[in-house]
């Protein structure tokens, strides 16, 4: 079936009732010129292979999310094998972009090698790359999960791989057990034997950045994105990818700020000192709008 973009009435629908919120959380929630509509996809984009009914805030809270709670709020980043400085994202760059759109306390571990004789591991018998397979990292992860952790995330520069059948994926995960892997390899140009431009620091870091934060979105059981251009857009490629802003529409912003129960404005103020001091000037300096309009400056 053709994607058909929601129209006005079922955007508002998604959002919810905001009456009896306070006129912060209102303002939040009013979808003016500042979130762009969902793009038509294209052939070969997610929403052209994939079925996306929605996930509308009042379907959220119905579903049962998974939430954090008073003894589980820390979200764990488990580093597997080097994140060398030439080629990988920092990972406190990691850990402050995780505080700052989750406004909960992240702490990254003692990096696992990836070599480790708990992980599987083979050379790619096509690509010859070095990967790591994905199950044995979830199991991995679960036998180690702490007491206090809402997930623990494992985040690697190397390839992984789901089974022998399969080339490569990007991540897997185990929502109901609270663990997932994602891989940065790809986002290298060089992986694929292409140059690096002179910006590819900071073209890394902001596409590992974004899956970080998408994907960690998905442990609080939100689902994709079909009401605004948005961080929780699904993606059937790099480009795709690397077209979603690195903000999250209403609709997504109010599933997330119920699971994690932070005050938006906080929420914005981390985002606009993350985003600023980050060297990401298009995404801060949306923030400062959307400031601006919720406190009515």
């Amino acid at each position: 079936m053709a994607f058909h973009a929601p129209d006005h009435k079922e955007i508002m629908r998604a959002i919810g009732s905001t009456s009896g919120l306070s006129v912060t959380m209102q303002r939040t929630l009013t979808p003016n010129d500042d979130f762009d509509p969902i793009p038509v996809p294209h052939p070969g984009d997610w929403l052209s292979v994939q079925h996306e009914p929605g996930q509308g805030f009042d379907d959220y809270v119905n579903s049962r999310p998974r939430l954090p709670d008073n003894r589980r709020r820390v979200i764990y980043l488990t580093p597997l094998g080097e994140f060398p400085p030439e080629a990988g994202p920092p990972l406190g760059l990691l850990r402050e972009c995780a505080e700052a759109y989750f406004v909960m306390e992240v702490r990254v571990t003692k990096p696992v090698k990836a070599e480790h004789p708990g992980l599987t591991t083979r050379t790619n018998p096509v690509t010859g790359n070095f990967q790591i397979l994905t199950s044995d990292v979830l199991s991995f992860l679960k036998r180690r999960f702490p007491a206090d952790a809402f997930c623990v995330l494992g985040i690697t520069m190397e390839d992984l791989y789901p089974g022998e059948d399969w080339n490569f994926v990007f991540g897997q995960a185990s929502l109901d057990a609270g663990v997932g892997v994602f891989s940065f390899a790809r986002y290298d140009p060089a992986f694929f034997g292409h140059a690096r431009s002179e910006d590819f620091s900071r073209l890394i870091c902001a596409r590992s950045c974004k899956v970080l934060v998408h994907e960690t979105s998905h442990m609080f059981s939100l689902h994709h994105c079909i009401y605004f251009h948005c961080l929780m857009n699904g993606s059937n490629h790099l480009a795709e990818s690397d077209a979603r802003p690195m903000h999250l529409c209403p609709v997504c912003l109010r599933k997330l700020q119920y699971a994690a129960g932070f005050d938006v404005v906080q929420h914005y103020q981390k985002l606009f000192y993350f985003f600023r001091n980050s060297g990401f000037d298009r995404e801060a300096n949306w923030v400062s709008r959307r400031l601006d309009h919720i406190l009515g400056s």
